[in-house]
């Protein structure tokens, strides 16, 4: 389901922000990412999707699509996944760049306009951050997964070493909708996939060095031993998928 007023001004970039109970953090993370926005060169919307949130956060982007012309949402009526998430709010976006970033911010909103720049200026359809970590004790498991998951994508499926889960995003929409449907995953792997399938349809890739500061405030919706088991099943099943193709 649909809200928010259209704001009559044609959006040129439209930001999707997948949103899973995120009540606790969601005015301090949208006053930021509206900020960079509200200072960019570019007529923006911004997307929320809320994926059947248990908390107040449904009630939370209602209120924000009433207040903001140029802001919608779409509600799940249940729990569909990262990946569908995401999905569903680039098929609604209006812009000639679409893109979503993960609305805790632990990747700052200031990349945003200098990544959209590439697609605009024809120098890329996608470009997607590549997260440098600033290290610690606490962040230092997620840290060595992302970069053994890289290698491994790399072996099995010919990913190039990117940082496919990054969960910072753009694209030329109109070149990345037909990917989409190539894509069959709806959770955390819908990200390898999107990459995986950009780069088979010879899409133009420019990774971004982003600086990821891990938070420690708010509960991940990341599994690490259920979503790295997940992850492992899916890179062999697409492995085969393009043997047989």
């Amino acid at each position: 389901m649909m809200s928010g007023r259209v704001k009559h001004l044609s959006p040129q970039l439209s930001l999707v922000l997948p949103c899973y109970n995120e009540e606790g953090l969601f005015r301090e993370s949208v006053a930021r990412i509206r900020e960079v926005l509200e200072n960019s060169r570019y007529p923006y919307e911004i997307i929320f999707v809320d994926d059947h949130s248990k908390d107040g956060t449904a009630k939370l982007i209602h209120s924000y699509c009433e207040k903001y012309p140029n802001m919608r949402a779409i509600y799940h009526t249940k729990n569909l996944g990262r990946g569908q998430t995401v999905a569903d709010g680039l098929k609604a976006s209006r812009g000639t760049v679409s893109g979503y970033i993960d609305i805790d911010c632990e990747v700052s909103p200031v990349y945003i306009p200098l990544m959209a720049s590439l697609i605009f200026k024809k120098q890329a359809d996608v470009v997607i951050g590549r997260r440098f970590y600033r290290t610690s004790p606490r962040a230092m498991v997620r840290e060595v997964l992302s970069r053994g998951y890289q290698w491994l994508s790399n072996k099995l499926i010919g990913t190039g070493g990117m940082d496919t889960e990054t969960g910072y995003k753009f694209f030329h929409r109109k070149k990345i909708l037909p990917v989409l449907r190539s894509v069959q995953h709806k959770g955390w792997f819908w990200d390898t996939e999107i990459m995986v399938y950009a780069l088979r349809n010879g899409l133009r890739i420019v990774e971004e060095p982003v600086l990821f500061l891990r938070r420690f405030d708010k509960v991940s919706s990341v599994n690490i031993i259920k979503d790295t088991v997940d992850y492992m099943i899916q890179l062999w099943a697409l492995r085969g998928r393009f043997i047989r193709s």
